[in-house]
């Protein structure tokens, strides 16, 4: 078991084996992710029953809480790519580490953009300084920070090791993102879905806002996937494999 781990660990180290592997993957996680953001759309958007109290503006959940979902717990991962990179120095975390940040950037402003449309007909504004949604904006103005970071310094090992640390220091926000609701009064709604009870909406609005959070989290991994594949090819670009990829993709056009 241990010299499984231990190769799994080395293997993890080469952006080679990485780009060799994740491309076997692609293709069945991206078939995936297609077939359940269709079925999640089509049963929440077209079949869902209309809410009693928000008619059908509620609908919008069924993006809305998905891409929060991503922003936090892409977050996480890359906080954790930013550690490894601090501790072991691993090339594939600082790949992955940078890749999600814009990734999370992107769902972050999803999230606070749909969270504004839907807060319109509900609250009767587009904006209010609440705590859930003020906790994300600053989660939007980190993942930007990360990235600004990791382009600032003339000296690439400088910058890599600031937006590590900014991304580290930055966790202390997800857990004030989660539980804004309970510590503070606020406008926004408390959590949907519970793991410690069961949840107060109705199956048929659950079900497809499961299926559109899995496919959410698939989309994710294709997302972050791809990303870090284009960012290897441009670190490895002077390296054999890559100029041999190159030449053989050349060859089959």
């Amino acid at each position: 078991m241990w010299s499984f781990l231990k190769s799994f660990y080395h293997k993890l180290g080469s952006p080679k084996w990485f780009y060799d592997i994740s491309g076997k993957w692609l293709p069945w996680l991206a078939g995936l992710t297609a077939v359940l953001l269709a079925t999640g759309a089509v049963w929440g958007l077209l079949y869902a029953p209309v809410d009693f109290k928000q008619g059908n503006s509620y609908r919008i959940i069924f993006l809305h809480v998905p891409v929060s979902f991503i922003a936090l717990v892409g977050y996480y991962i890359m906080a954790i790519a930013g550690a490894i990179t601090l501790i072991w120095r691993m090339k594939l975390a600082e790949v992955v580490m940078r890749a999600c940040a814009p990734i999370g950037a992107a769902m972050t402003f999803l999230a606070l953009i749909s969270g504004a449309i839907w807060g319109k007909p509900t609250w009767g504004t587009w904006w209010v300084w609440d705590a859930r949604i003020t906790s994300m904006l600053v989660l939007f103005f980190l993942y930007l920070g990360v990235i600004a970071l990791g382009e600032a310094f003339t000296n690439k090992d400088a910058g890599t090791k600031a937006s590590a640390v900014l991304a580290l220091v930055g966790t202390v926000n997800i857990p004030i993102i989660y539980k804004s609701v309970d510590w503070w009064y606020s406008l926004h709604q408390p959590a949907t879905i519970k793991f410690t009870e069961e949840s107060s909406m109705h199956p048929d609005m659950l079900y497809p806002l499961m299926i559109m959070i899995g496919a959410f989290y698939l989309l994710y991994a294709v997302l972050l996937i791809l990303h870090a594949r284009g960012e290897i090819l441009y670190r490895e670009h002077r390296t054999q494999w890559v100029k041999d990829l190159v030449k053989s993709s050349s060859g089959k056009l």
